[in-house]
């Protein structure tokens, strides 16, 4: 009873502050506040996320990131808005991966089309690191800018990995590990010293496609040859009155003197309006029309419900989530047609195999699926797309990675070395198995090798059946290597380059609506109401992980300080339970 009244107390108050809040908030933003001439200003230094759950009361209280959408939504408004001159970014440096850059990129290009202002202006682009990828983003405005004491460190792309064997084997750690195939490469994190063959073959052949994808993009937007942007970036880090001289900028500027050129039509300094208030105030495209369903797989993959890493902070994608919103979805009559934008490493093969499932469901009812994959969609983000009517990925996207890998760790020396002991009792001949203490016996082993050749099998032949493939084709695709979206459309793992904006276009075409039919694009679980939210918390029903999000968040926000914690973080979550089976996951270079 008093933990009830503390409750109703508690939800009283928060309607009375928020109530206020939302007064406030309603005389602050009186008015419309784009008037003509107006400027979109674009910061990308910030961190940009691919998704977000939506949750009112963490969004008033910690500030909801800015997502490739909103940027991509915000651009296309911008371009048949006549009130809207142009559009500024800072791009000094980019919180993207590189599809996302792309995506971005596309729609900076279709804006300038229309002959509005853009206009791109950065500190430097790069400070004793590298500025590539920040450079490319900004190549696809008309206007270049930097400030007179940078630089731009174009130096091109790396991919670096971290080996442990060693420090394992001085802990005295045992990697027992077995993957499907050579190019399964993530075990080579506890069982390597350096990039195998394989290894080195399939990651090699990224960055040269992805950095043939920068150069020419470079080239094209600067009107320069490729040739030429290589021996730039052989030369950079070059000084910002070199890179004027080159073509690669078009004027050294404060970040005061960029604005100062901004003008109304009238000559009157042009009013800048940030890209979330500037869809409050239009709203985004695609809300009137035939309803398609917008369903996000984020992150990696397991069982259960979605939630966020524990050591990263970031979104995961959880098989009971994404299969309630594809049935949802399914069983609203309204809904025509299911995006499913997935950007994934992978994860729990059990997992991947649900979701595949309700994707397969979805078609056999008659709604058709479109994935829109964004930096990565490899192994089980593979998996779950798989299926699909019909697969879209960026150039730059790191997708493939077909293949399984699954171990444990033997401990039993660490813990003898600390003067740990360890007994064990147990019943049925395979209890132990999963056991740090003790290595897998030679019948276990065996059983777990046939457990791999099993979940391998029934992954490439899915890749067969949904993919329309042979055999053979699908076996040079697979063993486990990862490959650039380029390189995967060849393949014929990927039916498409694009992002999101096409995946509708080719919604309208399998719907057999015309090419400028409306759609109502409505993201799948539902968003929850604040007064759900609230709800919720009053029964005591509120979904633990959700509460703990902002907070994961903010702590995450303070680790990224220390040197290599994400880089470790993010191995040790990819790599997650290691005595499950489960197609691993891949991080871009």
């Amino acid at each position: 009873m008093k933990k009830m009244l503390v409750r109703m107390l508690a939800t009283i108050g928060a309607f009375t502050l928020l109530s206020t809040l939302f007064a406030v908030f309603g005389l602050l933003t009186e008015g419309d506040p784009v008037s003509e001439g107006t400027v979109l200003e674009i910061d990308f230094a910030r961190n940009i996320a691919e998704y977000a759950p939506t949750d009112g009361l963490s969004d008033l209280a910690f500030s909801r990131p800015l997502l490739t959408r909103d940027i991509v939504d915000a651009l296309r408004q911008a371009a048949d808005d006549d009130r809207i001159g142009g559009v500024v970014a800072r791009v000094g440096s980019v919180g993207m991966g590189l599809a996302q850059v792309q995506e971005v990129r596309d729609a900076v290009l279709a804006l300038r089309e229309t002959g509005k202002v853009t206009i791109a202006h950065a500190d430097s682009f790069g400070e004793f690191g590298s500025g590539t990828r920040a450079y490319y983003l900004a190549s696809a405005f008309e206007k270049v800018y930097v400030q007179p004491s940078g630089d731009l460190s174009i130096t091109g792309l790396i991919a670096e990995a971290p080996f442990a064997r060693e420090a394992l084997e001085k802990l005295r750690v045992t990697p027992r590990m077995s993957a499907r195939k050579e190019y399964k490469t993530a075990v080579n994190l506890f069982t390597e010293r350096g990039y195998t063959d394989a290894h080195r073959e399939a990651t090699g052949r990224v960055l040269e496609s992805q950095f043939e994808q920068i150069v020419r993009g470079i080239a094209e937007a600067r009107a320069l040859e490729p040739s030429v942007v290589r021996a730039l970036v052989d030369r950079a880090p070059i000084a910002a009155d070199g890179a004027v001289e080159a073509g690669l900028v078009d004027g050294l500027r404060y970040r005061d003197e960029v604005y100062a050129e901004l003008r109304t039509p009238d000559g009157e300094e042009a009013p800048r309006l940030r890209v979330k208030r500037y869809l409050a105030a239009v709203g985004r495209p695609d809300t009137s029309g035939e309803r398609v369903a917008l369903i996000y797989g984020v992150g990696n993959i397991h069982r259960g419900r979605s939630g966020f890493g524990m050591l990263s902070g970031e979104p995961t994608m959880g098989a009971d989530t994404l299969a309630a919103a594809f049935r949802a979805a399914i069983d609203d009559d309204d809904v025509r047609a299911i995006v499913f934008r997935i950007d994934s490493p992978g994860g729990s093969y059990i997992a991947s195999d649900t979701i595949w499932r309700e994707v397969g469901r979805a078609r056999r009812h008659g709604k058709p699926v479109v994935v829109s994959m964004g930096n990565v969609a490899g192994s089980g983000g593979y998996f779950v797309a798989m299926d699909a009517d019909r697969i879209l990925a960026q150039p730059g996207t790191i997708t493939g990675s077909i293949g399984v890998l699954a171990g444990k760790m033997l401990t039993a020396g660490f813990w003898e070395r600390l003067g740990v002991n360890w007994d064990e009792l147990h019943q049925g001949r395979n209890a132990a198995m999963w056991t740090s203490s003790r290595d897998f016996s030679g019948p276990q082993r065996a059983q777990l090798e046939g457990f791999l050749d099993r979940i391998y099998a029934d992954f490439t032949g899915k890749v067969a059946e949904g993919r329309g493939l042979e055999t053979a084709q699908v076996h040079k695709a697979a063993r486990g290597r990862i490959w650039t979206g380029a390189d995967a459309k060849d393949l014929g793992l990927v039916d498409e380059l694009g992002g999101l904006t096409r995946a509708l276009e080719v919604v309208r075409t399998l719907l057999a609506l015309a090419p400028d039919a409306g759609i109502d694009l409505q993201v799948f679980p539902r968003p929850r109401r604040l007064p759900e939210i609230l709800l919720a918390r009053l029964m005591g029903q509120e979904d633990e992980q959700q509460v703990a999000a902002p907070a994961l968040a903010h702590v995450r926000s303070q680790l990224l300080g220390i040197p290599g914690f994400f880089s470790i973080a993010t191995a040790l979550e990819t790599v997650g339970p290691l005595a499950m089976p489960h197609p691993v996951a891949y991080r871009r270079p």
